[in-house]
């Protein structure tokens, strides 16, 4: 068996530094706050590019609390794309604000820059770009556009952590950057996590307000009506440990992607491109090809834990009919739901798995 994520064998290579972290917490019982959330807030914020990090309970959290504090809310729309986790949407409409669905690249899957205008109205607000699979959107075209149109960028990087645009950390760009620490992502929590960075110190205290009940400072004075969705320390304590080793495992998630192209050659599917504003970091691998489904099928049959994210296109689930949309809306974000499918892809993967893997994909496609 081939797991499409392996936790375990991370876990394992750690073990001594993540159970003393882990350890150390408990000994202290500083479960809320404190210095060790502090210290992953400013690590996280340099390795990212940014001058903030605000840590949160999950990365759905960090994108409605950007939201909150920029002013999102009843009668605005907010732009992003439907191949996406519900996530991206789901916390525009927890905002109150409307979503506004747009049609992606087919080869990036990243948004499709020459369709943003086309769906901006007087009531758009924001633009919230997913850096999808682990790769950086067109980040300058879409500056350009949301200064032409005073709108805020909010950049959904909850599967590209250390992702570079033009060799810069995507952190630097646009009002705010969200990501999520779920366990199977490039930086994964025991749990739930999520982080917002930002290079505006006053955005930044207003996330930390909202997350903590509207508290600056004094523990019983509240400014404002906050939440209670703070990222605990525990898992801030564990973040540190893993952070450390981020680059690292980011190199050899690139080099396990140049091993799949490699094997991959010839075949009747479409690999991943790497636009060339980019580093794609490879929170997943992913392919594209006809008869997916039997394919995957074929694979987790024989024990080849491949996956698809994701199957159906957001506009198209009934938690969006009320938006009225129809199949066709969407085409290349349409194409791309039907034909993905997301190889095994860790930092730990041997050469030999990755040659397993393709000896199954190759068999699967001659049935």
């Amino acid at each position: 068996m081939i797991p499409l994520v392996d936790l375990k064998k991370q876990y394992l290579s750690i073990k001594g530094e993540m159970d003393a972290a882990i350890s150390d917490i408990l000994n202290r019982t500083a479960f809320v706050g404190g210095k060790d959330l502090k210290d992953f807030e400013s690590q996280f914020a340099k390795e990212t590019g940014a001058k903030y990090a605000v840590g949160m309970a999950s990365g759905t959290t960090a994108l409605y609390v950007a939201f909150k504090a920029l002013g999102i809310g009843l009668g605005d729309e907010v732009i992003t794309v439907p191949n996406t986790f519900i996530a991206t949407s789901e916390s525009i409409t927890e905002a109150g604000a409307k979503v506004v669905f747009t049609d992606v690249e087919k080869d990036t899957y990243n948004i499709d820059v020459k369709k943003i205008e086309k769906v901006i109205t007087k009531k758009t607000k924001a633009i919230v770009p997913v850096h999808l699979y682990g790769q950086s959107c067109d980040i300058d075209g879409i500056l350009n556009i949301a200064k032409k149109h005073n709108l805020k960028v909010i950049f959904d990087a909850c599967q590209s952590h250390l992702s570079l645009f033009k060799n810069e950390p995507i952190g630097k760009f646009g009002a705010c950057v969200c990501y999520s620490f779920y366990p199977g992502k490039n930086l994964g929590a025991y749990g739930d996590g999520g982080m917002a960075t930002t290079n505006d110190e006053a955005l930044a205290r207003q996330m930390w307000m909202l997350i903590d009940h509207g508290r600056w400072g004094k523990k019983y004075e509240h400014d404002i009506e906050g939440y209670n969705c703070r990222l605990d320390t525990l898992q801030a304590a564990i973040l540190n440990v893993k952070l450390k080793y981020l680059k690292d495992w980011t190199a050899k998630r690139q080099e396990a992607a140049l091993k799949y192209n490699k094997l991959l050659q010839g075949l009747d599917i479409v690999l991943p491109k790497v636009a060339d504003y980019a580093s794609h970091v490879y929170h997943l691998y992913v392919i594209r090809l006809k008869n997916r489904d039997n394919v995957l099928k074929t694979l987790n049959d024989g024990g080849i834990g491949a996956g698809v994210h994701y199957p159906i296109a957001l506009h198209l689930q009934k938690a969006y009919e009320y938006l009225g949309h129809k199949k066709g809306d969407f085409p290349s974000a349409e194409e791309c739901c039907d034909n993905v499918l997301s190889l095994p892809m860790f930092p730990e993967i041997t050469d030999s798995e990755i040659k397993t893997v393709v000896d199954s994909l190759k068999k699967a496609l001659r049935k």
